[in-house]
């Protein structure tokens, strides 16, 4: 049984009978102070809690069908398990989104080992990456699928790292495109081309590549250029869908992210990936798992679960019982948006009357001032 201490003065404390109730008194000999000791069951509850969430188990197959689970457990979904600010530099690290419903996406940072860091908006949009980037310490090298406003976020946030677009998305964005059997040979050549893409290691099979390409591009650029008329009568490209293909490709090599793992500098001091299959495959797929296993929760309950996942795999999450005194609940994110209301609403108010007091006014650094007029 755990040393119970007094409250008072910290001594020891000794057993001293037993309360009406039944419970055991404690009598402190230093101070003289009775009291009675609460054992505290919370940690114990959450980490019943996180196997749950974690594991396979459903509610219904919990003695009383999970009734006595949930209501020891309920507590535990007003926690907001936020994410540590990193400020150790990462060699690489992987940047993710994962859509938990059409207005609700988070996105995930991570490194070869941990989570680094996780964001809630309703989009993939450059202020969003920036809110989670903003968090991180600047690595020397990013993967990422190329998601909407990240090319924005990246320059802005961490404007010296390199940046690799996942040669895996690449092909993938070419194949919706012009599908794994074009009907024409510009497209089967282009397809025999991009998935050639996934097998280049060295610096000069890239050049090799490159050139097959610009190759490929004045082969076909008659076909290319050939428009149609529409029944509105404006021309519009006949083979649209292989040049969004070509557009797509021709920009990855103006940006000069497509070959970014081949680098020397950075090759000879780490593993460069060329694709972010870390956090599709090790994360990604595995929070999906997480709320096949759950499903029927409610989308706050979906992103928390994320939250819950994202933490306690991060690289030092703190104690449960730490966890249950520092992390923000609903109540406490309540409060806090109350108070700004309130201070708004005070700040509106006294607009109304002009400036209501001008701190000069009041103290004058004159020495000289002796009184009001």
């Amino acid at each position: 049984m755990n040393q119970v201490n007094c409250p008072v003065c910290g001594m020891k404390c000794v057993k001293s009978g037993k309360t009406k109730a039944g419970s055991q008194r404690w009598l402190c000999k230093n101070c003289k102070t009775s009291l009675t000791h609460k054992i505290n069951n919370e940690s114990k509850e959450l980490q019943i809690f996180l196997d749950w969430l974690f594991g396979k188990e459903s509610q219904s197959t919990m003695s009383g069908e999970g009734r006595s689970f949930r209501r020891k457990t309920a507590k535990f979904w007003d926690i907001w398990a936020m994410p540590p600010k990193i400020a150790e530099t990462r060699d690489v690290v992987f940047l993710d989104g994962i859509y938990l419903s059409r207005k609700a996406c988070v996105l995930i940072c991570c490194d070869e080992k941990h989570v680094l860091g996780w964001y809630l908006c309703r989009y993939e949009h450059a202020g969003a990456w920036i809110a989670l980037m903003k968090r991180i310490a600047e690595p020397r090298m990013v993967v990422s699928d190329g998601g909407t406003g990240f090319a924005k976020a990246l320059k802005k946030a961490w404007p010296k790292a390199k940046h690799q677009r996942c040669v895996f998305h690449v092909f993938c964005q070419v194949k919706r495109y012009i599908t794994s059997r074009p009907n024409t040979a510009a497209g089967a050549e282009l397809y025999m081309l991009v998935k050639d893409l996934l097998k280049i290691k060295s610096k000069k099979e890239s050049q090799i590549w490159v050139e097959r390409f610009i190759n490929w591009i004045k082969k076909y650029q008659d076909f290319l250029d050939e428009m149609t008329i529409d029944e509105n009568g404006k021309s519009r490209p006949t083979h649209e869908r292989i040049l969004k293909a070509e557009r797509s490709l021709l920009k990855l090599l103006k940006e000069k992210t497509l070959f970014t793992y081949l680098d020397e500098n950075l090759k000879n001091d780490f593993s460069t990936p060329s694709t972010n299959n870390r956090i599709e495959g090790g994360i990604n797929s595995r929070l999906r798992e997480m709320l096949r296993n759950h499903r029927g929760l409610s989308i706050e309950r979906r992103i928390k679960a994320v939250y819950w996942w994202c933490y306690m795999h991060s690289p030092e999450p703190l104690p449960l019982s730490e966890i249950i005194k520092v992390m923000p609940t609903e109540q406490s994110i309540t409060s806090i948006y109350q108070r700004m209301n309130e201070k708004n609403r005070l700040e509106k108010s006294l607009s109304i009357w002009g400036d209501a007091i001008v701190w000069s006014d009041l103290h004058n650094v004159d020495r000289t001032f002796d009184g009001w007029d």
